[in-house]
């Protein structure tokens, strides 16, 4: 494994010190919760090992909703979806091996197969075909010696969403083609356009990735969890997690399990102010004119760049810095996702609704300043 720091890591907010940002716009989660909000008890909780697989209830609650048809034993509970993704890259993975994968990604889905030395390729998403990702792209990058096909619905960084026809089809292509897919589903909830079900209902070669970090704002307790139909790939799966830790933390996965029991009285007031913050977002972007986005349909970033015309008088170098140091605003870069600077992921379901206000208009200063 040749493991290499990624950027998005390096110079992500908790590195640098949260203290040290008035106005942080890269956070791709939803608002972290205080554990006194959440109403759980966990004084009789017995810290000892937990079941291997992790909590029996959390992953039947996650099961029944695929309809039954992924068994509550076919979940694997995670360290986060950062693990689950790990598991799947090595689990199926080795040198040369070939993936296909889309670009922009979130890092891990890319920089763990290159650790691997496997064999990628990209298929690129453009901001002229509004980050679509076409079914046709992926079955022409598809050989005979692919392995592992890997979206991700809905898309972070851009907020893209695919169509139940779309994913479908990629469901039906990369069946024909004999290999797996990987549909990370982490901002499955966040959809603005309906909620699909969990890929890994709809067959046995595909396997489906999520979390509570980013749409329940839970990312402390690191929870994630795989899941797939096919017995024989779950075993492999599960083998790498024992391997890895034995099991998760028991603390963890309880306080995921309480919450989730009573997820329906959270969700309905985090989607309510992601929407509220949404607006916020659309309202800025329509009221300037040096960026320009393709409007996200669901998740809680954004990717929008500047026009042509703002690329020509500004200073790209500049403009972060005078942003970061001078506004102690930060968003997320463009070379976070391999992408030109031009572009930034502006996360929107983090900060409050003051923050989010107060660091959109610094990057409408921070703009004029950086201009030639």
């Amino acid at each position: 494994m040749k493991y290499m720091r990624m950027p998005i890591e390096i110079e992500a907010p908790e590195q640098l010190g949260y203290e040290s940002i008035e106005c942080n716009l890269t956070e791709s989660s939803y608002t972290d919760f205080k554990f006194k909000d959440l109403g759980i008890n966990i004084d009789d909780l017995v810290i000892a090992y937990v079941d291997h697989r992790g909590h029996k209830g959390l992953r039947t609650l996650l099961s029944n909703e695929t309809g039954s048809k992924v068994n509550p034993d076919h979940v694997l509970l995670t360290s986060g979806a950062a693990q689950a993704l790990f598991i799947i890259s090595t689990s199926l993975l080795g040198k040369d091996d070939e993936l296909v994968v889309i670009r922009p990604n979130y890092a891990t889905n890319i920089e763990t197969p290159r650790a691997i030395e496997a064999k990628i390729k990209m298929v690129e998403l453009s901001f002229e075909n509004n980050w679509r990702i076409d079914p046709k792209a992926i079955e022409s990058a598809i050989t005979p010696k692919t392995k592992l096909v890997s979206i991700t619905v809905p898309h972070n960084p851009t907020g893209s969403q695919m169509s139940a026809n779309d994913l479908a089809q990629v469901i039906r292509i990369t069946r024909e083609k004999g290999c797996y897919l990987l549909v990370d589903e982490t901002y499955r909830e966040m959809s603005f356009t309906g909620v699909l079900p969990y890929a890994a209902a709809a067959a046995p070669h595909v396997i489906s990735v999520a979390s509570f970090s980013k749409t329940f704002g839970l990312p402390g307790i690191r929870i994630g969890w795989l899941m797939t139909q096919n017995s024989e790939l779950f075993e492999k799966f599960f083998a790498a997690k024992e391997q890895i830790q034995i099991c998760g933390s028991a603390l963890d996965e309880e306080i995921a399990y309480q919450f989730y029991k009573k997820k329906d009285q959270f969700l309905p007031q985090i989607l309510a102010n992601l929407k509220r913050r949404f607006e916020i977002l659309k309202s800025w972007m329509l009221s300037q004119h040096d960026l320009e986005w393709i409007e996200p349909k669901g998740g809680c970033v954004s990717f929008p760049r500047f026009t042509e015309t703002t690329l020509a008088s500004i200073d790209l170098e500049k403009f972060y810095k005078i942003l970061n140091d001078s506004f102690s605003t930060h968003v997320g870069p463009g070379h976070w996702f391999e992408q030109h600077k031009r572009y930034m992921r502006i996360g929107y379901g983090w900060p409050t609704d003051a923050e989010l206000k107060k660091g959109l208009a610094s990057i409408s200063q921070a703009v004029q300043k950086a201009k030639n």
